[in-house]
C-alpha cells in the first residue's frame, strides 16, 4: 500500500484534511466566561425589561407558573457563579432542520457543565426524546465534533410535542434518565415547544415535587428568529448565507461570460426573505424579490411578472442578455390573492382531511375547488398543474404549507417568458432554474457561527446551573465583545392560526421595510438592474481576510462600525 494510499484511508469518515484543521481552530469567548478551553459558569440577574405582546393575558392564563417564575423579565449575566453545583443531568436534542454550528451548541454544554454534571445526547430531536433514546456525552465526543456539522452527531426531526401522551411519555424519558434539565434547540416553532415543556415540566417530575428545567437555544438559516437588539440573528444563517453567496457569484460569474443565460434562483425562506436579502448584498444581482415587501405594497402576481419582465428586457436593449434574479421559497405566500387562496386552502384542507385523503390524485383539485370561494377556486384553477400538486402536498408537522417543493422558480421563467414576448418578441430569453437550500444547511460553521454557537452553549449550560427554566439562550452585543443574557420565552408568545385553530407560537421575525439593510437594498438594486455591479464574496473562510465578517444584513441592522463581529 502506498503511502498516498494510506494517508487518503486517513481521510475518512470526518478526518478530512481540513475538518482535522477546523477542530483546532481557537473560538473567541465572552469575557464572562474566562478562556474557551475551560469556561467558567456565570450567574444571571433580572435586567427591568419586560417583554409582552399583544396576547399576553392569554399567554399569562396557558403559561401561569413560567410567567410567574421570570415575570418574562430579560436576564443578563452577572459575574461568574458563586456556588458550584454537581450531579445534574442534562439532555440536549436537536429539532427542526439542521445549521452549521449545532454541535458547539453541545460542545459549549459539555464544557460549562464540567466534570461534575453528565450531558446526555437525545438520538433524532423531539422524537427521540418521546422514546427516550439518549446516551452520555464524553470529552472525546466534543473534542472530535467541535467546529463541525451540521447536526450528524444527533440528528433531528420535526415532531412536535403537544399530545397528553407524548407529554406523558417525555416525563417517562424524564424519570428514567434522572434528568433535571433538556435543552432544546431549534427555531420559533421548537423554541415554541420549549415554551410549553417548560411549563408542562414546570413541577410535579421527580419524587420530591419539582420539574425539570428546559432552556431554548436559537437556531434556524432562515433568519426568522430575530427579536431586536436581544437577538441579532439566529445560528447558521451566517454558514448558509455564505454558502448561497459563494454559488450566486459564481453563477453570476457564468452569466457575463456565456452570456445568453438567466438564472432564477430560489433561495431558503419560507417565511421571511432574510436569507435572499442577505444573498443580494452579497452578489448584487439583477433581480431580487422581496416577499415582505410585496406583501407590503400588495403587489399582484401579474405585477410582479411584468417587473421582472422589463428588467429583462431593458438589460436586453443594453446589450445584456443575461442575469440572475433571486427569490424566496416562501415567495407564493406573500403574494396577496395567492396568500387569501392558501389560507382558505389551509382550512379547506384541515377540516376536511379524511376525506380529501380518500380522493384520487387527480380528483383531488376539484375536491378542494369546489370547498373554496369562487375566486379562490378560479385562481387555483388557473394555475399549473405543478404548482397545484405541490399546495395540495401535506403540510409538515408544524402545519406549515411545504414551499420548499413548489418550484415557483419554474414558474416565474414560464410567465416571464410570456410577458417577455408581450413586451418585446424579439429579445430572447433562455432561463436556467436553481434551489439552493440543503446545500447551506450542513457546511463547516463559519467562525462566527462557530464562535456564536460555542457561547450560546455556555450561555445555556449556565442557566441550567443557575436553576432557570423557560428561558431562551442569547449572545448581544456580538460586534462589541458579547454578553450572556437570556429570554423569557413566554415573552415572545403570541396566538396564531394553525391547523385551522389558534395556538400559541412565538411569532416570525420578517424583513423590516424600514430596516437598514432592506433600505440599502432599496437604494441600490436598480443600478444593480441596469449594469453588471455584481460581486463574487468567494467561499467561507476560516483562514483569511473574510474569517470574522458579520452577515451584511446584520452589521447594517445592529448599527455596527463595520463588517467584523468581535467576542472576547
Amino acid at each position: 500500500m502506498s503511502t498516498l494510499v494510506e494517508q487518503l484511508i486517513q481521510t475518512e469518515a470526518h478526518q478530512s484534511i481540513f475538518e482535522s484543521a477546523v477542530r483546532q481552530l481557537p473560538l473567541p469567548v465572552c469575557a464572562a466566561f474566562g478562556s474557551s478551553s475551560s469556561p467558567q459558569p456565570v450567574s444571571f440577574k433580572n435586567t427591568g425589561r419586560v417583554l409582552s405582546t399583544k396576547d399576553s393575558d392569554a399567554v399569562r392564563a396557558q403559561f401561569p407558573q413560567s410567567v410567574a417564575a421570570s415575570n418574562n423579565i430579560v436576564l443578563t449575566s452577572s459575574g461568574s457563579s458563586p456556588a458550584t453545583v454537581q450531579g445534574k443531568r442534562v439532555a440536549v436534542l436537536f429539532s427542526g432542520g439542521p445549521a452549521a454550528g449545532g454541535h458547539n451548541v453541545v460542545c459549549g454544554l459539555k464544557r460549562v457543565l464540567g466534570s461534575g454534571n453528565t450531558l446526555l445526547g437525545v438520538r433524532a430531536g423531539p422524537k427521540g426524546l418521546l422514546k427516550g433514546s439518549l446516551f452520555e456525552i464524553t470529552d472525546a465526543n466534543v473534542d472530535f465534533i467541535l467546529n463541525t456539522g451540521g447536526f450528524d452527531f444527533l440528528g433531528s426531526d420535526r415532531t412536535k410535542i403537544k399530545s397528553d401522551e407524548q407529554f406523558a411519555q417525555v416525563r417517562e424519558t424524564c424519570i428514567k434518565h434522572q434528568l433535571d434539565a433538556i435543552v432544546v434547540v431549534g427555531g420559533d416553532d421548537s423554541n415554541t415547544n420549549a415554551a410549553v415543556l417548560a411549563e408542562s415540566l414546570f413541577t410535579g417530575v421527580k419524587a420530591d415535587g419539582s420539574g425539570v428545567q428546559v432552556i431554548g437555544v436559537p437556531k434556524t438559516i432562515d433568519g426568522d428568529l430575530q427579536i431586536g437588539d436581544l437577538l441579532s440573528i439566529s445560528f447558521g444563517f451566517d454558514t448558509a448565507t455564505r454558502i448561497y453567496s459563494e454559488m450566486v457569484g459564481n453563477i453570476l460569474q457564468d452569466t457575463s461570460s456565456s452570456l445568453k443565460y438567466w438564472h432564477f434562483v430560489k433561495l431558503m425562506g419560507r417565511s421571511a426573505s432574510h436569507v435572499a436579502l442577505e444573498v443580494a448584498l452579497q452578489t448584487k444581482p439583477a433581480i431580487t424579490l422581496i416577499s415582505e415587501e410585496i406583501a407590503a405594497n400588495q403587489e399582484s402576481l401579474a405585477s410582479i411578472i411584468d417587473r421582472v419582465a422589463r428588467v429583462i428586457v431593458e438589460r436586453s436593449h443594453r446589450g445584456m442578455n443575461y442575469g440572475v434574479l433571486l427569490a424566496p421559497e416562501g415567495l407564493i405566500e406573500f403574494i396577496p390573492e395567492m396568500n387569501a387562496m392558501i389560507a382558505e386552502l389551509n382550512d379547506v384542507l384541515a377540516h376536511h382531511a379524511a376525506d380529501f385523503a380518500a380522493q384520487a390524485d387527480d380528483a383531488k383539485p376539484a375536491f378542494v375547488g369546489s370547498r373554496l370561494s369562487p375566486e379562490n377556486a378560479s385562481l387555483l384553477a388557473s394555475l399549473p398543474h405543478y404548482i397545484v400538486n405541490m399546495l395540495l402536498a401535506e403540510r409538515d408537522s408544524h402545519g406549515n404549507l411545504q414551499v420548499s417543493l413548489i418550484p415557483t422558480e419554474q414558474l416565474l421563467i414560464d410567465m416571464a417568458r410570456q410577458r417577455v414576448r408581450e413586451l418585446d418578441a424579439n429579445v430572447p430569453f433562455a432561463a436556467h432554474s436553481h434551489f439552493l437550500g440543503y446545500e447551506g444547511r450542513c457546511g463547516a460553521p463559519t467562525l462566527f457561527d462557530a464562535a456564536y454557537t460555542y457561547n450560546l452553549g455556555l450561555t445555556a449550560g449556565s442557566l441550567i446551573l443557575d436553576g432557570r427554566t423557560g428561558y431562551m439562550a442569547t449572545i448581544t452585543g456580538l460586534a462589541s465583545g458579547g454578553t450572556p443574557q437570556a429570554i423569557p420565552l413566554a415573552g415572545l408568545l403570541n396566538i396564531e392560526r394553525r391547523h385551522g385553530k389558534n395556538e400559541f407560537v412565538i411569532e416570525k421575525a420578517l424583513v423590516k421595510m424600514d430596516s437598514p439593510a432592506m433600505q440599502y437594498f432599496v437604494s441600490r438594486r436598480e443600478a444593480w438592474a441596469a449594469s453588471d455591479l455584481f460581486a463574487s464574496p468567494g467561499p467561507r473562510q476560516f483562514w483569511g481576510p473574510t474569517t470574522d465578517q458579520l452577515p451584511i444584513s446584520v452589521a447594517l441592522n445592529s448599527g455596527a462600525d463595520a463588517l467584523m463581529f468581535k467576542i472576547g
